[in-house]
């Protein structure tokens, strides 16, 4: 887990990152919230399309049950999800590509969405982890 142990030591600044760690992904938990942070998993590869994905997202991070699942509402309840006392967030989006493939333009919001969050000045630091294979994607570095 050499990229992701680089992110949970502050070694690497938080980001979109490609990551092709085949841990599973309850092994991958117990190490990000070993290592002090708060950890949620998006399964692309069951929910493949926007509203799956937005209803994921939702779950995933607890939003409030008035979330409206729209790219609107969730850059809205992304500002409340806060570090609090742990080091940040890691999010791991296992299976993005399927929804990038299927419906780019749902997928470019989502990541632009996610970045916004990623790059907030507020809430702690906040670190997307697209695992699985998918189209390229520019700007997106891997941390592996």
């Amino acid at each position: 887990m050499s990229g992701l142990a680089g992110l949970l030591a502050h070694h690497v600044e938080p980001g979109i990152y490609r990551w092709h760690g085949h841990f599973p992904a309850n092994d991958v938990r117990h190490t990000v919230e070993h290592a002090g942070w708060r950890f949620a998993v998006l399964d692309g590869w069951h929910h493949t399309t926007k509203a799956e994905f937005l209803e994921e997202v939702g779950q995933a991070l607890d939003f409030p049950d008035y979330y409206g699942q729209n790219f609107d509402a969730l850059a809205d309840d992304l500002g409340d999800v806060t570090a609090g006392d742990s080091e940040g967030w890691i999010v791991l989006w296992d299976g993005w590509g399927p929804l990038a493939r299927e419906d780019h333009r749902a997928f470019s919001v989502a990541l632009s969405v996610l970045g916004g969050r990623v790059n907030a000045d507020k809430g702690g630091r906040f670190a997307v982890l697209l695992r699985g294979d998918g189209p390229d994607v520019p700007g997106v570095p891997s941390l592996d």
